[in-house]
């Protein structure tokens, strides 16, 4: 029965994904490679879940997939999500995909409608491109993508954001993210939007931070340690996620006693000792 699943549902296809692709070495993959690469990445696992709730869209979907891991999560200061949410909400990146899918799902549960700042693979999945604002993470952005998130950043929508852009890896020898990007801080300036900050607690397995420090060793490139993430998903099936907001920063005090990119620093170093407040 659950072969007859896998094989008829293919939300997922890594095949038709590497095929579509604009890289040769993925190209050139032999057919034996890609189906290791399909277990690794949890393709039928994905795709069970995509297919149980299909008829669910954009923050319907999330507390379905939440309740699929059998997930609990933890929030301290639910009171500090403002009344008006035209804000940033901003968060630390642990996990990769799980601390995603609850920051939107808190986010969604409060304001309803929002948008959630993506990379393209987000974009694979249908029931979450209604809440997605795409940005690449490898390529370069589209004129397309960047005039729709133009528009987004002006609108009164929530807007998830993790400012790192990528999954913490190891940085200054804790498990943490690295600087911060400063696009938040002057897009919160412009259009007088408030930033929410946001500490998730927890961290990936070993492996992810060997794969990732073996890389760095070899100075390998491509980020192995990737293909690992869907792995990571499913280890925190039921495990409890702490998840903590801070109180609301008001867009005017991002006065010019320090630069966009300080600022930027200034959050993610508000969202790292929140646990010592």
């Amino acid at each position: 029965m659950n072969n007859e699943i896998t094989e008829s549902v293919k939300t997922i296809d890594i095949a038709v994904i590497i095929k579509n692709s604009d890289s040769k070495f993925l190209k050139s993959l032999p057919n034996f490679v890609i189906q290791i690469i399909a277990k690794i990445i949890k393709q039928d696992e994905i795709n069970q879940i995509i297919d149980k709730n299909n008829e669910y869209y954009g923050v319907d979907f999330l507390p379905k997939v939440i309740k699929e891991l059998n997930v609990k999560v933890e929030i301290e200061g639910k009171e500090n999500l403002p009344d008006n949410g035209k804000c940033f909400f901003v968060a630390n990146h642990p996990f990769g995909m799980l601390d995603g899918l609850i920051l939107t799902n808190i986010v969604g549960e409060k304001y309803g409608n929002l948008k959630a700042i993506g990379n393209e693979f987000f974009m694979f999945i249908p029931n979450l491109r209604p809440i997605i604002a795409n940005v690449s993470v490898f390529n370069k952005n589209s004129r397309i993508d960047i005039i729709e998130l133009e528009k987004i950043h002006a609108s009164d929508i929530p807007i998830t954001h993790f400012p790192y852009g990528i999954v913490s890896r190891v940085h200054k020898f804790k498990i943490q993210d690295n600087y911060w990007k400063k696009s938040f801080i002057s897009k919160s300036i412009s259009k007088q939007r408030d930033i929410v900050p946001i500490r998730f607690y927890g961290k990936n397995s070993n492996l992810f931070y060997a794969v990732y420090l073996f890389r760095q060793v070899f100075r390998i490139k491509m980020d192995l340690e990737l293909i690992l993430l869907p792995r990571e998903f499913f280890r925190k099936k039921g495990k409890t996620i702490k998840v903590k907001i801070l109180k609301p920063i008001p867009y005017h005090e991002l006065n010019k006693s320090l630069s966009h990119w300080d600022w930027a620093q200034k959050i993610r170093s508000i969202v790292y000792n929140s646990e010592n407040s």
